[in-house]
Formats: structure tokens, C-alpha cells, sequence
């Protein structure tokens, strides 16, 4: 058998890069039916919270906004965890009534609740230009084959609660993620912000540079010819679609990686120094306490 480098996939896209890094997760953690009166609100985790309406109805309340309702099938997800109110009625319910007891009578709804999480938080805007609350109704053009198909096979899951299920549930609403994602991008609302530029065939290529290698010399002009782009026309791009120029992205790259091994490794700051692309200690304490505002230390002193 020849041997074809084509067939091994060694060269993951920016979008799988970046995801892979942050240690993107799902979970699902409710599956039930909920009767007669009754709301419910999951913000204040600090992660991406989202509701699947498995079957029946049940109303979105979310501040500014006229309540929206939700049927069979409905994902409604909250990119940047911001309070909201699903409930049974169309009236925005009394607070009291958030999270109190299910009723065990009256018309059932099914609703799936999960949330998305970064294993490695980070604190550049990975999602910063996705809106702050996305509803994806089943019966829309934008929903399409690919996530229709996904919703029946997770329902399909709980409802058979055959062994591995658990874990099943949990990859498929990770493959969710990735497709509302896509279909933002696909929609035109990701046009700027660090996602929008992952989609970029040009922008992507640079930024896939930095995330797989933040230790290597970087400079305006190599990060150009990853883009295949002249090094101010690439500057001007990855300033405008990101929101950071590129070398003030890579230094925040390489920080918040920083930070990680600071708080996950027993590395040395010198040995980090030198992951991160800084042949002295000095350098790299002073880019750390100006990018994150603390001094490395800091980071070591919550984690003793």
C-alpha cells in the first residue's frame, strides 16, 4: 500500500483548533416534563446555558425583548449565559414561581435543559459576536436536515436510555454547538469578532498559526504569509474582523495559555516563559501583568 499524507488528517481546521484548546464540553443535565404552571431560569453558571423543547410548548421571556413562543423541537440557546425566563405562560410569571416545585398535573411540556462550557477558560471574546440569546426553531430554513437530525437522535437517546446513553447525549449536543455555529456563520451574523475570522479561509490560516504554535517568533510580517495576504492589507483585515491587531492577539493567546499551565501544571514561570515564546522571565512577567492585570504569582497563590 503507498503511502497518500492526503488521507491522515494531521491538520485540523481553525474552528476544531480553537474548540479543541478551550476544551469545549456539553451536558445534559434535565429531561422532563413539566406540568400545569410553572418557570424555569438557568443563568448565573458562568456557562452557556440551553433548553430543547422536546414536545408541547412553552414561552421565552427575555428582558427587551416581546416573549417568544417555543415549540416541539425549539433549541433556544444563551451564548453569554444571560438571565431569561422559559415558562408555561405567554405573561411574564411571578418571581416566585422560578424554579419552584414542578406541578405533577395540567398539560405537559418536555423540555431537555444542558449548558457548553470551556474546560480552558479564556478571556478573549471567542463568542463575543453571537448575540446574546439564539433561538433556532425547527420549522425554519436556518434549522436545516443536520440539526433536525441531531434533536431526534438526542430525544431518541433519553427516551430509550440504552447503556452510554449518558455519554451519547453529551456528544450530541456538542455537535449541536458546532452546528448552530455554523449555521450563525452561514446566516451572516458572524461576519466580525474571533469566530467570524476562524470561518475566514485567509484570517483562519494565521490564527490557526498562533493557536497551534504561540511559542514561535511571530512577527507581522510571518503571520502575513500564513494568510497568504500582504502584511497591511492582513493587518488591517485581522484588526477589523477580530477587533485586536494581530500582534496584540497573540500576546493575549499566549497568556491566557499561560495561565492555564499556570494553574494546571507544576511548570516553572521560566519554563512557561519559554512555552510562551519569551526567552527572558522579565519580559514575559511584565507582557503577563499588563495583558491580565496580575502578576503570574497571583495565579499560583489562589491554586496553592
Amino acid at each position: 500500500m503507498s503511502q497518500n499524507p492526503n488521507i491522515y488528517l494531521n491538520d485540523p481546521d481553525p474552528l476544531s483548533e480553537l474548540l479543541t484548546r478551550l476544551d469545549l464540553k456539553a451536558e445534559v443535565y434535565v429531561n422532563g416534563d413539566f406540568c400545569g404552571s410553572w418557570a424555569v431560569d438557568t443563568a448565573g453558571s458562568k456557562r452557556i446555558p440551553f433548553h430543547l423543547i422536546g414536545s408541547g410548548s412553552a414561552w421565552l421571556h427575555f428582558e427587551g425583548k416581546t416573549p417568544k413562543q417555543l415549540t416541539t423541537h425549539d433549541l433556544v440557546v444563551f451564548p453569554h449565559d444571560a438571565h431569561h425566563v422559559i415558562s408555561s405562560s405567554a405573561t411574564r410569571p411571578d418571581p416566585a414561581l422560578v424554579n419552584a416545585p414542578i406541578e405533577h398535573e395540567g398539560e405537559a411540556t418536555n423540555m431537555v435543559c444542558g449548558f457548553f462550557e470551556f474546560g480552558n477558560p479564556a478571556l478573549f471574546p471567542v463568542l463575543a459576536a453571537l448575540p446574546s440569546v439564539i433561538v433556532l426553531k425547527s420549522d425554519s430554513e436556518q434549522a436545516g436536515q443536520r440539526v433536525a437530525g441531531l434533536i431526534s437522535q438526542m430525544l431518541n437517546e433519553l427516551q430509550q436510555r440504552q447503556p452510554g446513553f449518558y455519554s451519547v447525549i453529551d456528544q450530541i449536543a456538542f455537535l449541536l454547538f458546532i452546528e448552530l455555529l455554523r449555521q450563525q456563520m452561514a446566516s451572516g451574523e458572524l461576519e466580525t469578532g474571533l469566530l467570524g475570522a476562524l470561518f475566514d479561509a485567509r484570517l483562519g490560516k494565521a490564527l490557526n498559526a498562533i493557536h497551534q504554535g504561540p511559542e514561535k517568533p511571530w512577527t507581522l510580517s510571518t503571520l502575513a504569509e500564513q494568510a497568504f495576504m500582504s502584511r497591511s492589507t492582513f493587518a488591517e483585515m485581522f484588526s477589523k474582523t477580530v477587533g485586536l491587531s494581530p500582534m496584540k492577539y497573540l500576546t493575549l493567546w499566549r497568556m491566557t495559555q499561560a495561565r492555564h499551565m499556570l494553574q494546571t501544571t507544576q511548570l516553572s514561570v521560566s519554563q512557561i516563559a519559554q512555552q510562551s515564546g519569551y526567552e527572558s522571565e522579565a519580559a514575559f512577567r511584565k507582557a503577563y501583568r499588563n495583558t491580565l492585570g496580575e502578576p503570574p504569582g497571583v495565579v499560583r497563590a489562589h491554586k496553592a
